[in-house]
């Protein structure tokens, strides 16, 4: 007790004489006793605050809207029909397949837990995910992946995606697994498995002609990040907007952003509208001038370069002046594919000498443009200038004059870049007459018959396996897309294997050997592959096209996109 009341005693005078002594200071010594120990208490908070900013970082936070603005309309939002940008973009959101394409090309699974491929190729089968389910609830399994598949492939349906399915046999071996079998190996085919599921629970009473006009291509129900709340329509039924929420049961995790909107416009000069009166937040479908003149405060442009190949293909049998391979290298070498890119094109797009897109095969060493060097290549070839300033060649008495025409569609890019064409091919001796058609009459009267000298036009590789069908001997002849009726034995056979070449090396490698073999023989003047442009404002993160093929690839990692942050100790990350 008494050590006890000692200790306590002790206490008090301590405290005692504490008091004495501030007493005793005088004022001066006051304040500078109130300064330092001011100091003392701001330095421990401030090594604190240090401390715990060491430990702290920047996280997503849930929450917020985005207002996107595309040109054109939907009508089939529906993984089967899907045919147009307005609708493949909504589609895109709304729905999710068994596995997902990553900007950087990669395929990982989505809907599927994870799949097998059998050594010879032919065989892929894929294992659900456990309760996963739709956007009402109800379960996602093999019978849903199934049905979808039989849809695409019913002719009556006329499913833009029904040819890459053609020989695939689907089988259901239990509630969560599914089996494809393949006639013959595809590298490809892990693209098809992106393709959305549709719900058969409320599809499959529908007829293929009720599929086509229900409703419910416009209020769709899918098991992708975002579910349609509402659909804003005109009077004439025509949607104004869609409105998007996130779907907290994504497989791929809830997505941060609370709220889509997706306004459609008629035509991007209403979108660029939009745009300047800060009524949209992003904004896709705009044209490389327009892209370019933004001047909003507050956007910017992210771009990258989609797989299409804009050029001059030529028709040998139509005009025999392209059997000379001097005239094909002399166009060739005249044309400035720099200047196109950078005039028309405002700098969205990339100067190309190969037929492969750079995302397949990398960017190919390029050879500059130049007047005299394609000059001398004709004067070499005996191409002479005539007097009326234009190239002939004399066999005899004979002469056939280098001229032809160059064909496109009624767009205000492609018949500029014809223009611009046309005056570096005059500046060599070689008149061109432009024939320009809309796109109906282009495809219909013109292609499909191949009537034309040379035809400007652009080739969309959605797959690497795209290429048989534009390059392969086979496809010369409609309904084939081998515009320009190019046939060596030798990239045909190049094709056929790159096509079931599963190992990467070995593909890169056949890629590689199929360039320097379609370079020999100018089947065509490759000009160029334009940039996807998407305006969006400065204050969303995380968004990468990188790897779009097509407008609706820029949603691949919507999930992951964020307007909001919060910061957190690093020990709670994952936890």
């Amino acid at each position: 007790m008494d050590q006890t009341s000692g200790v306590l005693k002790s206490g008090v005078l301590n405290k005692s004489s504490l008091k004495r002594a501030l007493h005793a200071l005088s004022k001066k010594e006051w304040y500078v006793f109130v300064i330092l120990f001011s100091l003392l208490i701001l330095s421990t908070f401030g090594i604190l605050w240090k401390i715990n900013n060491q430990f702290l970082v920047e996280v997503p936070a849930y929450g917020g809207t985005i207002h996107e603005g595309i040109v054109g309309t939907p009508r089939f939002v529906n993984p089967i029909l899907a045919l147009s940008d307005a609708d493949r973009d909504i589609t895109t959101l709304v729905y999710a397949g068994l596995m997902k394409k990553l900007p950087d090309g990669t395929f990982v699974p989505d809907m599927a837990e994870s799949y097998t491929l059998s050594e010879d190729g032919l065989n892929y089968e894929f294992t659900l995910r456990q309760g996963i389910t739709f956007h009402d609830g109800k379960p996602l399994t093999s019978d849903d992946v199934i049905f979808t598949v039989q849809k695409i492939k019913d002719p009556l349906l006329k499913s833009p995606r029904r040819l890459n399915w053609e020989g695939v046999l689907v089988e259901k071996i239990d509630d969560r697994t599914i089996s494809f079998s393949l006639k013959q190996p595809f590298a490809s085919f892990l693209d098809n498995t992106t393709t959305g599921i549709v719900p058969s629970h409320i599809w499959a009473e529908l007829t293929p002609e009720e599929m086509s006009f229900s409703d419910l291509n416009t209020y769709a129900i899918g098991s992708g990040p975002f579910e349609i709340n509402s659909v804003n329509k005109k009077s004439s039924g025509i949607p104004l907007s869609y409105e998007l929420t996130s779907f907290k049961k994504y497989v791929g995790g809830r997505p941060y952003l609370n709220k889509i909107v997706v306004h459609f416009y008629a035509n991007e000069k209403d979108l660029a509208k939009a745009i300047s009166s800060n009524d949209i937040d992003h904004a896709s479908g705009l044209s490389p001038s327009f892209s370019a003149s933004l001047e909003t405060e507050g956007y910017q442009v992210a771009n990258g370069v989609l797989p299409r190949i804009f050029g001059l293909y030529y028709n040998q049998t139509q005009a025999t002046v392209f059997t000379d391979r001097n005239v094909l290298s002399a166009i060739d070498r005249a044309i400035d594919k720099e200047k196109i890119v950078r005039e028309i094109l405002y700098g969205y797009g990339t100067p190309i000498d190969s037929p492969i897109p750079q995302k397949i095969v990398g960017m190919s060493p390029r050879t500059p443009s130049s007047y005299e060097e394609a000059r001398n290549i004709l004067d070499n070839a005996g191409w002479k200038i005539n007097a009326n300033g234009v190239r002939e060649k004399t066999s005899g008495t004979n002469g056939t004059i280098l001229e032809f025409s160059i064909t496109t569609v009624d767009s205000p890019e492609l018949t500029k870049v014809a223009e611009y064409i046309k005056q570096d091919l005059l500046a060599i001796g070689i008149p061109v007459e432009i024939r320009v058609y809309d796109m109906g009459t282009l495809n219909q009267s013109i292609i499909r018959p191949r009537k034309y000298d040379m035809l400007l036009f652009g080739q969309i590789i959605n797959h690497e396996s795209d290429l048989f069908a534009f390059w392969h001997s086979s496809q010369r002849n409609d309904p084939g897309l081998n515009i320009a009726q190019y046939a060596n034995s030798k990239v045909d056979k190049l094709l056929e294997t790159f096509i079931g070449q599963l190992d990467v090396d070995s593909r890169t490698q056949t890629l590689s050997t199929l360039q320097e073999e379609m370079k020999k023989d100018f089947p065509a003047v490759f000009l160029y592959s334009p940039d996807f442009t998407y305006i969006i404002k400065d204050d969303i993160q995380n968004v990468d096209i990188s790897g779009v093929t097509q407008p609706s690839d820029r949603f691949s990692t919507i999930e992951s996109w964020y307007l909001y942050t919060d910061r957190i100790w690093k020990v709670f990350i994952n936890n």
